[in-house]
């Protein structure tokens, strides 16, 4: 059998770790999901580039401690994120299907969670290459919307309202919003 290329190895790992926590949901709880994520994010993201790139042009203004916070916030939002939604074990599975390169250097890692008592759902994952491996810059739902653009387009929305004291704000909110199990039961 020939080894998963490195791009697709990043996606294998995560996803095991996701099904493994899965498995374990109810029992885990909100917390116990998070704690089992966050590493696994954090290997598979490169969340640096993603914090940055989700506020957009109200990144460069930023001080250094307040691009230091908002990196740690949005580290913890993807984190919270993932176990917020992958909260309920229903013999979900994975499937990676491929890779394609992509745009600037990058690939594509099309997977599939397959939910066999409700809908499917497409997960591409775009990676580029860091001086760690291969990470996740961005995430297509559905094969088609980027989970970045979305972000950006509603991070600095509220940035141009309440700069990033607001932004902040809503986004403990919508932490809190996914450790009570408020969360929408979009997988992703």
């Amino acid at each position: 059998m020939i080894p998963p290329s490195p791009p697709v190895a990043t996606i294998a790992k995560l996803n095991d770790t996701l099904l493994a926590v899965l498995k374990d949901a109810e029992t885990l709880g909100f917390k116990g999901r998070l704690e089992k994520l966050t590493p696994a994010v954090n290997q598979a993201f490169d969340l640096d580039f993603m914090a940055e790139k989700s506020v957009g042009k109200y990144w460069k203004p930023l001080s250094d401690a307040d691009k230091a916070r908002w990196r740690a916030l949005f580290q913890e939002y993807t984190a919270a994120t993932y176990a917020g939604n992958f909260d309920h074990y229903a013999k979900q599975r994975f499937e990676i299907s491929g890779e394609e390169p992509s745009q600037n250097d990058t690939t594509v890692v099309h997977t599939m969670l397959i939910d066999p008592g409700g809908e499917n759902t497409a997960l591409d994952y775009r990676l580029h290459q860091t001086p760690h491996g291969p990470k996740v810059i961005d995430i297509y739902l559905k094969g088609t919307v980027s989970q970045l653009a979305l972000q950006r387009s509603d991070f600095t929305s509220v940035l141009e309202r309440g700069g990033l004291d607001a932004l902040t704000t809503t986004i403990r909110g919508k932490i809190d919003d996914l450790a009570a199990g408020r969360s929408k039961r979009q997988r992703g």
